[in-house]
């Protein structure tokens, strides 16, 4: 495909987005497990004033995919080249599914992502070097971030929940969702992998926001 069929695909991909927005529809994003170190743990595991190499962007600005790997480790299993986002945060975080949860050996649970209170401990290891964590690991609460400009067009708020229908060949509707507004979010619901196999989440998927 050319540069200019490229931009071209991509401008009237953006229109589409904007008027299913507009129509209630939100995009669908899987999200993996993963990782996010605080500066601690960072250098425990990677060295001393070590830095995390931004690879590739994620859908919310500031946040991407790094270079480096871990490996968890619980009671009855582990998982390997388990990636890490960044930037650092202030405490670690490790976000996993169910079904990881159940091959650590750990009850993990469901939370919404930055509020690790009470959450389960893990040990994690890279380069030969362990991080044992009393606390940090959580079940995600599926989640909706999205932006203040289309949270006011669908007279929505911070902390509301929500209802998203999703008519996939294995139609689901995700009660409760977690709607959390900002004007540094970009609109998009995140769930995992069980979550996202439950529907069959292929490709660009969006759900309808059905509000309670």
């Amino acid at each position: 495909m050319s540069d200019q069929l490229e931009k071209i695909v991509e401008v009237i991909y953006k229109k589409i987005c904007a008027k299913l927005k507009s129509l209630g529809y939100i995009e669908i994003e899987a999200s993996g497990r993963h990782v996010h170190l605080s500066r601690k743990a960072i250098e425990e595991l990677f060295g001393k004033d070590y830095q995390l190499t931004n690879i590739k962007p994620l859908s919310q600005p500031g946040q991407f995919v790094s270079a480096e790997r871990v490996t968890l480790i619980g009671p009855k299993g582990q998982l390997s080249n388990v990636v890490v986002l960044g930037p650092e945060r202030a405490h670690s975080q490790i976000e996993v599914s169910k079904t990881d949860a159940k091959i650590l050996g750990i009850n993990a649970p469901i939370l919404e992502s930055g509020k690790i209170q009470g959450t389960a401990a893990i040990e994690i290891s890279a380069n030969g070097n362990k991080v044992q964590l009393n606390q940090g690991l959580l079940v995600a609460e599926r989640h909706i971030h999205m932006s203040l400009a289309d949270a006011e067009s669908l007279a929505l708020k911070d902390g509301d929940r929500v209802d998203i229908e999703v008519n996939s060949d294995r139609p689901v509707v995700f009660k409760n969702v977690n709607l959390r507004v900002s004007e540094q979010y970009d609109t998009t619901m995140h769930i995992d992998y069980d979550e996202a196999n439950a529907c069959n989440l292929t490709g660009k998927t969006f759900g309808l926001i059905i509000k309670k």
